[in-house]
């Protein structure tokens, strides 16, 4: 992933290597440096959904969108429910309980916020669409990575065989400590038993990586973060290690007109 500097020489965001370079694709994954907003959410809290100062969120999301020559006018975001439901997207602007968008249109820019889930970027280059998904512990377990990948091909005609897929950042596998009733959910090679904690681990990304491979997306087209919203605290927000107050992340795609 390729840094994008703030004014403090900080990652203001990071670019897919696989998105890199394409001049009709604009895409970024938020770090939490560059913004405006204070403790607990230290700075670029990008999440209408925290206790932010609303200002703060809004002059937030105004610089990072910039930094991306984006307008906010762009910009199409759903208030996320951990569910699966998917929004063919015909317009920018809010919508309520989606963790999927999906467009052809060029010049939306999708966006998904994060705090430890999972955020998945996609690109189809041939039907010119692209796809942001916003996937937790419940949203892996309902599929929602294969099922936007699946009506992005009822919907634009997409071959997920051509299709250039991120898997951002997020909570990692040994962080991410679950119980029973979450790790039952998963199969066992997405988890491990530790003796000593007496508790599973779950590894989202591995989960996720693999709808895309089983939904027909060739592994040569997929990028897996090696970032950590835990380990890398100091760069991305985590609900679970900051004990929920905090800021979100934010991951983005869409086509340029």
């Amino acid at each position: 992933m390729k840094d994008q500097s703030s004014s403090n020489n900080k990652p203001l965001y990071r670019i897919p290597d696989l998105f890199a370079g394409l001049t009709n694709l604009v895409s970024g994954e938020s770090t939490r440096h560059g913004g405006v907003s204070s403790e607990p959410y230290s700075s670029l809290n990008l999440g209408g959904s925290t206790l932010d100062n609303p200002e703060n969120v809004a002059e937030n999301n105004r610089r990072f969108f910039a930094a991306l020559d984006i307008d906010l006018s762009q910009v199409a975001k759903s208030h996320q429910v951990h569910g699966c439901e998917i929004l063919v997207v015909t317009e920018p602007g809010r919508f309520e309980g989606y963790d999927a968008l999906i467009t052809n249109i060029p010049d939306i820019q999708l966006a998904v916020t994060v705090a430890d889930c999972t955020p998945i970027l996609i690109f189809d280059p041939v039907k010119k669409a692209v796809a942001a998904i916003h996937a937790g512990w419940r949203g892996t377990v309902a599929h929602i990575v294969q099922k936007t990948v699946k009506l992005l091909g009822e919907t634009y005609g997409s071959d997920p065989s051509d299709c250039h897929a991120f898997v951002g950042t997020c909570i990692d596998e040994c962080s991410f400590e679950v119980g029973e009733e979450v790790a039952e959910n998963f199969q066992s090679v997405y988890k491990r038993w530790d003796e000593q904690k007496n508790k599973f681990f779950v590894d989202l990304k591995a989960a996720n990586r693999d709808q895309l491979i089983e939904a027909g997306v060739n592994p040569d087209y997929i990028e897996v973060s090696p970032y950590s919203t835990v380990i890398h605290n100091g760069d991305y927000f985590s609900y679970r290690k900051e004990k929920g107050l905090t800021g979100r992340l934010l991951a983005t795609i869409g086509i340029k007109g």
